[in-house]
């Protein structure tokens, strides 16, 4: 139980990648610090357009494959219907070559966009757990938490009350792991991890139920206060909370801070979803192609509904990381694709498959000297076995298999002509 939550993922590969990313925030933190607007929420913001334009090659790679996707998905779907009806070893070999073909022609591999996103993948589930366990990461924020936990850690009944706050059920399993000692950094994270997701009405009954540390409750809640503001809302709370808070006060304000990260993450989601490349909606003549399609279309459909929802019921922060990354993906996305309409793919079809012809002709030569060598390897063995002859006639006998087994009109023929030629010459 070490290496989750505040303490910083051990996950395989993500854990890596988490703690990479976190160097990232802290710095951009830091830097807003010295500035004097430390914003959690202006953090997460800047901190999503570097990862993004970090990953920008990626993406036009992606989006070039696509393209080419789309131009030869046609003589893809040619050569499956050619071979539809015969499913025996050699029809499926030719199948695999013409498919193989395309894919050469074209200068595109058939695992090509899955290698992309498998680098993005872990990339974005790792920047996920560093916003999210943003105390874990950042330095700053942690030793804000620190000087309440520091005295929270030794006082009686502190880890139980903490149980009862709603999202300590999230962190069951630490409270009654071995390593929650008294005062260990196990159990201070343990505390920080409930505080981080903590209301502001729980930090309020922590003021009430410690009334001898109230005046450090307060001074760190403030603190935190003012890292998590953002456009007067505060992003440690979800938007539900914010909205059921805000009618009780009577702060119609925040009613519609509150009502616009759900409704803005749904937004920009159906925008981001719009400007991605779409398949031509017809059918592929292809059961499981047609399939796939409909489910992509399914998806796109539902992706701002869900995305609404999670914005809404999470806290604020993630909401904002939401719409920062479908507003970074969507400008990018326009830029791609100008970029993008703006290659000529006829003329990288025809680059590919000049290359391919290239690889072709140095393939058929290469096989010709194999075989000239190979019958030249085999002759030499049958004469060497020969013990009658002498040096100087195994020596012509192997010249001459070489020169019997190069094709007339090959180049191994040309060379042997020439050094036939120069050789009478020398006599």
């Amino acid at each position: 139980m070490t290496g989750i939550l505040l303490t910083k993922s051990s996950t395989f590969i993500i854990g890596p990648v988490a703690t990479l990313l976190g160097y990232i925030m802290n710095a951009i933190f830091m830097v807003l610090e010295k500035i004097g607007i430390p914003s959690i929420g202006l953090a997460i913001i800047i901190f999503t357009i570097v990862i993004y334009l970090c990953l920008l090659p990626l993406t036009i790679k992606q989006q070039k494959f696509s393209k080419l996707s789309a131009k030869m998905n046609p003589e893809l779907q040619a050569i499956q219907k050619k071979y539809k009806d015969r499913r025996d070893n050699d029809s499926m070999m030719k199948m695999n070559e013409e498919t193989q073909a395309v894919y050469r022609k074209y200068g595109v591999s058939p695992s090509g966009s899955c290698v992309q996103l498998l680098i993005q993948f872990p990339i974005l589930l790792a920047l996920y757990q560093v916003i999210y366990n943003f105390p874990a990461y950042v330095t700053s924020v942690k030793d804000t938490f620190m000087s309440v936990v520091d005295k929270l850690v030794h006082m009686d009944g502190a880890a139980e009350f903490l149980q009862t706050f709603k999202n300590s059920t999230m962190y069951s399993a630490q409270f009654t792991d071995g390593n929650f000692v008294e005062g260990s950094e196990f159990m201070k994270n343990t505390f920080i991890d409930v505080l981080n997701k903590a209301s502001t009405v729980e930090w309020m009954s922590l003021k009430t139920e410690f009334p001898s540390i109230a005046d450090t409750i307060q001074s760190t809640y403030n603190t935190l206060s003012e890292y998590n503001n953002f456009l007067g809302l505060n992003i440690a709370n979800s938007p539900s909370y914010i909205l059921s808070d805000a009618f009780k006060a009577g702060s119609y304000g925040l009613v519609i801070g509150a009502l616009l990260v759900p409704i803005l993450a749904a937004l920009t989601q159906y925008l981001n979803v719009k400007l991605m490349p779409q398949q031509e909606n017809k059918s592929t003549g292809s059961e499981s192609a047609d399939a796939m399609m409909q489910s992509m279309k399914t998806m796109n459909m539902m992706m701002p509904i869900m995305s609404a929802f999670f914005c809404f019921t999470l806290p604020t922060g993630m909401g904002i990381y939401w719409i920062a990354g479908s507003v970074v993906r969507s400008i990018q996305q326009v830029i791609v694709n100008r970029h993008i309409d703006k290659i000529d793919f006829d003329e990288v079809i025809r680059k590919n498959q000049e290359k391919e012809e290239e690889l072709r002709k140095r393939d058929k030569n290469n096989v010709a000297a194999s075989t000239v060598n190979s019958a030249a390897r085999m002759s030499t063995k049958n004469i060497s076995s020969n013990t009658g002859l002498s040096q100087k006639e195994k020596e012509a006998m192997i010249e001459k298999a070489k020169a019997s087994s190069a094709k007339k009109g090959s180049l191994a023929a040309k060379a042997n002509m020439v050094r036939d030629f120069n050789e009478r010459n020398t006599k």
